[in-house]
């Protein structure tokens, strides 16, 4: 399976799952994910996408600092429904990442290692998202910005004659090349750029 290649530039991240390490699946329960991981989640690679790795790995840097983050130990509020937009999309990698989930989630085993419940919506919030850490109460509500990543002029009018059905097989190229130029303009050129997301406590 071959990705675009600046899928390797972007920074994993890396967590402890205390249920992966209690049923033996992970050594010492470290986990590493990567940008591709979310794209076979996802099925494709968009702003959107991006922008959810992005932002759980800006946040679990704050939250954490040098300790290592504990998947299934973070609840995850959203401040819309879940079928609203891409709140959905952005749920499902976040959910991956730190392994908060619904009512669907794993029950736990003799009242431990549950996932369930600690990923909810329709929260009265001040940014987008807020992430908790349970263990300590430690929250931080994130806003994605990427208003200031401007789209290739091009793309629109590519897309646009892609949806009407023109079979160009260039023409379908050079859309996808832009559409993933502005994926790595996200994860690699502004990835550490604090305009990007924006934290509040």
């Amino acid at each position: 399976m071959a990705f675009p290649s600046f899928f390797s530039e972007v920074p994993a991240i890396i967590l402890r799952d205390r249920l992966a390490e209690f049923l033996g699946a992970a050594d010492g329960g470290l986990i590493e994910y990567h940008y591709a991981d979310v794209v076979k989640l996802a099925g494709h690679s968009c702003p959107t996408v991006a922008g959810a790795y992005l932002m759980t790995s800006r946040v679990l840097n704050a939250l954490y600092g040098d300790d290592m983050p504990e998947r299934g130990d973070i609840r995850v509020d959203f401040c819309e429904s879940q079928e609203i937009g891409v709140v959905g999309v952005t749920a499902s990698v976040i959910s991956m990442l730190t392994g908060a989930a619904g009512i669907g989630g794993f029950k736990g085993i003799a009242g431990n290692f549950s996932r369930r419940n600690l990923l909810c919506f329709d929260t009265e919030l001040s940014g987008e998202v807020c992430f908790t850490r349970q263990d300590t109460g430690d929250s931080l509500s994130a806003e994605l910005q990427l208003a200031h990543i401007l789209p290739d002029p091009r793309m629109g009018p590519l897309l646009q004659r892609l949806l009407a059905g023109e079979r160009d097989s260039v023409v379908a190229e050079v859309f996808a090349t832009l559409w993933q130029d502005r994926v790595r303009q996200i994860l690699v050129d502004h990835f550490d750029d604090p305009q990007t997301v924006r934290l509040s406590r």
